[in-house]
């Protein structure tokens, strides 16, 4: 006869067990591999799905410019006075340009040292100069950028497609909140952080289809380009992931050894985030859910609200990775001479033209190309060479930028004391099981309590909804 114990076990249910492929970062890499896969097996089938790559980046888009807005204005308004919120803004931009400027002094050495493009001479633009951005999309002066920065009206800024534009209204509306009075600022608060949750929610909703917006745009990569340009540049795109792996894991992880981080754990905590990037190649996709992840681990509200969208449009050290190696790659690949002046040059350009990369249309590669134009000796359809494998450098371009502002978030906050430690030192520990804790506004609310004239504590009731009465 069982025992009672053993009765109980074989009625209780099974213990729920976690199927590692239901979790999306595991889907967003089979769906990569099966990417690949078509995109060489079935090239013209391949190019067809561009389209899913397409509308899942454009899902994307309509929630990031409205999320940025509401993260940008509460994190100003919850700093309490405009004083606090200029000198996280003052710190972030001066981190910004210092890390920006390595990034670009990174890839001259590294692309000096590697020699890229010396044995690419008989590379010529072809059929390719069509298919590439041209640098006419843009113009990236100093007097064009100041420009661009400010949008013609309230919603144009949400219609451009320039997420610069929508961090310049958005510190503007945050300045304006905090010059109200408390009780009409608390007020404002609530409307704006209830309507950011929704937003959050439609993303939420969007990422679901995470995998097959990254299933398309491999496939789309390969099935296109891939398998000629990677026999053409295999070299070029090699060295420049092994650049961008140096800079994350050797300049990224000296900054946050300094800060008192670990760079393997900071990464293992948003892994899911940029595993989505790299499927995607867009940094744009992983913003949603690391304003969120970035604020539940410990940094504050207005930390997060300030650096990770301006380090969006300021911050983008792959960017400036990117355009060093790939301007000389051309410049030899072309026999032009590009000694210690000329790069030194290269580099003011270059410090200019990266701003703002990350909103322009075309992105790093339309930036590239009027880099090249902007030095007057080297020649604008070079760029056309490098379009081909542009797909794969691109996807060491986002994650480093992604990753970049992800460090300057942890760092700026530890150095502006607006962190809570001993939470993030539990969530990098065991991000998985720190993840999986309810959120502190999802846990249920503690009954309150109320006292008679003798003392005794009474439970007060839950209140009743006006129309239901429960």
């Amino acid at each position: 006869m069982r025992s009672q114990e053993q009765l109980l076990d074989a009625t209780s249910p099974p213990p729920a067990r976690h199927r590692w492929y239901r979790g999306l970062m595991a889907q967003v890499v089979i769906a990569m591999v099966l990417g690949i896969a078509v995109g060489f097996a079935f090239p013209g089938f391949a190019a067809d799905l561009k389209i899913l790559g397409d509308l899942f980046l454009a899902l994307i888009k309509a929630g990031v410019a409205p999320l940025v807005f509401f993260t940008v204005v509460m994190g100003i308004a919850s700093a309490g006075d405009l004083k606090k919120a200029s000198r996280i803004g003052f710190l972030a931009l001066i981190y910004f340009e210092a890390v920006s400027t390595l990034a670009l002094l990174l890839g001259l050495a590294a692309a000096n040292l590697f020699g890229v493009g010396k044995g690419a001479g008989a590379l010529a633009p072809g059929a390719e100069a069509a298919q590439a951005p041209s640098a006419d999309q843009g113009e990236h002066g100093v007097t064009a950028f100041l420009r661009d920065i400010v949008p013609d009206n309230f919603v144009g800024a949400f219609s451009s497609g320039q997420l610069l534009q929508v961090v310049v209204v958005a510190v503007l509306f945050g300045i304006g909140v905090l010059s109200l009075k408390p009780r009409m600022q608390d007020r404002i608060n609530a409307g704006l952080e209830v309507v950011s949750e929704a937003f959050f929610g439609f993303v939420n909703v969007v990422m679901k289809l995470a995998p097959i917006g990254a299933f398309g745009a491999i496939a789309y990569s390969v099935g296109t380009s891939g398998s000629k340009m990677l026999l053409a540049l295999t070299e070029l795109v090699l060295e420049y992931w092994l650049v961008v792996a140096v800079f994350v894991f050797g300049v990224l992880g000296l900054v946050c050894l300094l800060a008192g981080f670990s760079v393997w754990r900071i990464l293992r905590y948003v892994r899911v985030e940029m595993t989505l990037v790299l499927g995607t190649a867009s940094s744009e996709a992983a913003l949603p859910g690391l304003l969120k992840k970035l604020t539940r681990v410990g940094c504050s509200k207005q930390t997060v609200g300030l650096v990770v969208p301006t380090g969006y449009a300021f911050n983008l050290d792959g960017t400036s990775l990117y355009m060093s190696i790939c301007t000389l790659f051309v410049a030899n690949a072309y026999g032009i001479p590009m000694g210690i002046p000329e790069q030194l040059g290269l580099l003011l350009i270059m410090l200019l033209t990266s701003k703002g990369a990350a909103t322009v249309s075309g992105g790093t590669f339309v930036v590239f190309a009027s880099t090249v134009a902007a030095t007057g000796n080297l020649p604008v359809e070079g760029a056309a060479v490098l379009f081909g494998v542009y797909r794969f450098m691109s996807m060491a371009t986002a994650f480093c930028n992604t990753f970049g502002n992800v460090v300057a978030t942890f760092v700026l906050a530890k150095w502006c004391k607006e962190m809570d430690v001993d939470t993030v030192r539990r969530a990098l520990a065991d991000p998985a099981a720190f993840l999986a804790q309810p959120e502190p506004d999802d846990a249920p609310a503690a009954p309150r309590t109320a006292s008679r004239p003798d003392g005794v504590a009474l439970s007060e009731p839950a209140p009743t909804s006006p129309t239901t009465g429960k």
